[in-house]
């Protein structure tokens, strides 16, 4: 299979890219592993996008995520996101794709534009908490309007093809280190295949997979780093990887409860009702994510109750139910009424701030391969992400890669495609019980020791475990057949083991990652 651009990753990112790569009229291949094109973590993001407030300004915005990014930001990667999100919110989500956005209940505004931790003003537009879900099925809609667009679902990329990789010609290992496409699994029928582009757009998400908590789908497994890192893409800040405050404490697993609810006036307390990340920093509840996530483990330690509790109860019932259907709905059908009871809650696992290193342009260090969204590093994020700033991220370099790919695109003679080995397939069939376990052991020495909290003797005692599990992997994946769930746990393995190389070469505490060493 050739085309022109392969998008891997059917999220906002991705679907950014494409859209801004279809209107320039090139071929477009859009890859997921998911059965569904909507299946993504956009899908399950709930607080929203960051737009423009009253008396807002590029600057305030700058200042903001500069400050949240504990003084690792990128000030051109902030400056960036600042001048151009405001107007692509409003050029394509708004005015294009008509995505439903919260309208102010007043209307002294057109817009509910909300608060959010560690930002100076409210800016954030809405969809009740399922703001991602609206944009992911507009965007859907709009690219299945493009006939030169077309989606692989169920499709799962193996490893990125790269000349000095796979080219059958010895010699093409001279040439400078070039992406040409991807390798790509059918899940239904177990076929593995080259698909050759021009141009490669890495959106596959997050890695919140690798934690035994997190608040990520069961596609963050962190593939997109895995495969980047083996084709040679230098991969940076991986150690900053951001633990969401709040998440459902429940024996059905965790449940993002969104950073709008401590917005819109709910309040940490512990099991005596006291408020008590006030003893941890001026902003109390709407202190930045790291300070919220940390206080509530140290309360838990220094108290021994099992969560903290998120209280939005003293707002009246309606009011609760119309902002967080979903959040409410969610809570309701474990028993918890948050219109009457606090919801117990922990931190899990929510975000990479670190990734691939790219330009302005989403462009990495690999010729003709590009990276946008979470698996992506611009800088933006520094070391703590600013709430809401990743869906603007993912509009913003989503929409520039894939317009400055597709100028890019020229005649097939411009570009080289050496003839790439039929894959080598392998028949051992692949134990469930062991995957099952390697994620497990792979989860709790994340958890445990590359979590929350760091210092040397946890990360030299997680290198021990994940690199002997890693050899076991390697070996294991070499004579399976391959399936899906094998190459998530290959990634897996190789994305925990990256993460902890830069947590255990990072010394000094800063944002997201924290040392008591």
């Amino acid at each position: 299979m050739k085309t022109d651009i392969l998008i891997i990753g059917s999220g906002l990112a991705g679907c950014a890219a494409a859209l801004a790569a279809a209107k320039r009229d090139v071929e477009v291949t859009l890859l997921t592993r998911s059965p569904q094109p909507e299946e993504s973590s956009t899908f399950w993001a709930q607080g929203g996008i960051i737009y423009q407030g009253a008396n807002d300004s590029p600057q305030k915005l700058v200042a903001d995520i500069l400050t949240a990014g504990a003084g690792l930001s990128s000030p051109e990667a902030a400056a960036l996101v600042s001048r151009e999100g405001p107007r692509l919110v409003k050029e394509i989500l708004i005015d294009e794709l008509g995505v439903p956005f919260d309208e102010s209940p007043d209307h002294s505004t057109r817009w509910d534009l909300t608060a959010e931790a560690a930002h100076s003003l409210p800016r954030i537009l809405h969809h009740k908490d399922q703001t991602g879900l609206a944009i992911q099925r507009a965007f859907i809609e709009r690219i299945a309007s493009y006939p030169r667009v077309k989606l692989l679902c169920a499709a799962t990329a193996v490893d990125l093809l790269t000349i000095s990789h796979h080219s059958a010609e010895p010699l093409d290992v001279y040439k400078a280190p070039t992406c040409i496409g991807a390798y790509a699994l059918d899940q239904t029928t177990g076929e593995i295949f080259p698909i050759l582009a021009k141009e490669t757009i890495l959106a596959t998400g997050g890695l919140g997979r690798v934690f035994l908590h997190t608040t990520n789908p069961a596609g963050a497994r962190g593939d997109g780093i895995a495969m980047a890192y083996r084709a040679g893409a230098r991969c940076i800040n991986m150690q900053y990887v951001q633990f969401h405050p709040t998440t459902l404490f429940h024996p059905s697993g965790r449940f993002l409860i969104s950073e709008a609810m401590r917005g819109e006036g709910a309040r940490l307390v512990d099991g005596r009702g006291r408020e008590f990340m006030t003893d941890y920093h001026s902003d109390g509840s709407l202190a930045p994510r790291d300070v919220v996530a940390r206080g509530i483990h140290q309360m838990m330690l220094e108290s021994g109750e099992p969560c903290a509790y998120l209280d939005i109860s003293h707002k009246p019932a309606d009011q609760v139910r119309e902002r967080f259907p979903g959040i409410y709905a969610h809570c309701l059908k474990y028993g918890i009424d948050m219109t009457k009871e606090p919801i117990p809650v922990v931190p899990a696992a929510h975000y990479s701030c670190g990734g691939i290193s790219v330009d302005e342009w989403g462009q990495s260090n690999l010729h003709r391969l590009r990276a946008v969204g979470e698996v992506a590093c611009s800088g933006l994020h520094g070391a703590n992400r600013l709430a809401s700033t990743s869906l603007l991220e993912c509009l913003v370099w989503g929409t520039r890669a894939g317009a400055q790919a597709a100028a890019f695109i020229t005649g097939d003679d411009d570009y080289y495609f050496p003839r790439i080995a039929p894959w080598r397939y392998e028949r051992e069939p692949v134990d469930p019980a062991l995957i099952a376990q390697d994620w497990l052991s792979i989860q709790q020495t994340m958890w445990n020791y590359v979590g929350l909290v760091r210092s040397a003797k946890r990360l030299n005692r997680a290198h021990e475990i994940l690199r002997e599990l890693g050899l076991e992997i390697l070996r294991f994946y070499e004579k399976a057949e391959v399936t899906d769930a094998m190459v998530g746990l290959r990634n897996g393995i190789q994305t925990a083991l990256v993460i902890l190389l830069a947590a255990m070469e990072c010394r000094q505490s800063r944002g997201c990652h924290y040392r008591i060493d």
